[in-house]
């Protein structure tokens, strides 16, 4: 799969059973998972399936106000847990599809996935301290 370096933009060719293991950018050498991944339609499935970590998917639109205000906390969690929790956006503005795959109805909705099966979601800009509880609930 194709992740572009959440620092640097540029596409690094990662396979998806190396996401455990601490995959740097072979341009900036800075870790790929240390902020929020940007998923797409055709990545999204991979990243998900990955069977290591857990991941936590933060779908929201450019338009949507608590998504703005959402989003520096669910990236300094991305920061806190990284390599431990994958954390992916997804807009669902210009990936409409995964927006309906997923039944999205308002947003921001976080979904939790463990081995490529969701497991928890919630709907609504979380502070900080239930983000925690819902990373701690996904990590168990």
């Amino acid at each position: 799969m194709i992740i572009h370096c959440p620092h640097c933009s540029k596409g690094n060719r990662v396979p998806a059973e190396k996401l455990n293991q601490t995959p740097i950018c072979g341009a900036c050498k800075k870790d790929l998972l240390s902020l929020p991944i940007n998923a797409t339609t055709s990545n999204f499935s991979e990243l998900i399936a990955q069977t290591v970590l857990p991941v936590i998917v933060d779908f929201w639109a450019p338009w949507c106000g608590p998504c703005k205000m959402f989003a520096p906390t669910f990236q300094a969690s991305a920061v806190k847990y990284a390599n431990k929790v994958l954390f992916i956006k997804v807009d669902t503005e210009s990936e409409q599809s995964l927006g309906a795959q997923f039944n999205i109805r308002s947003i921001p909705t976080l979904a939790g996935f463990k081995q490529g099966k969701e497991i928890h979601r919630v709907s609504g800009a979380l502070p900080p301290a239930q983000l925690e509880q819902f990373i701690n609930q996904l990590a168990s």
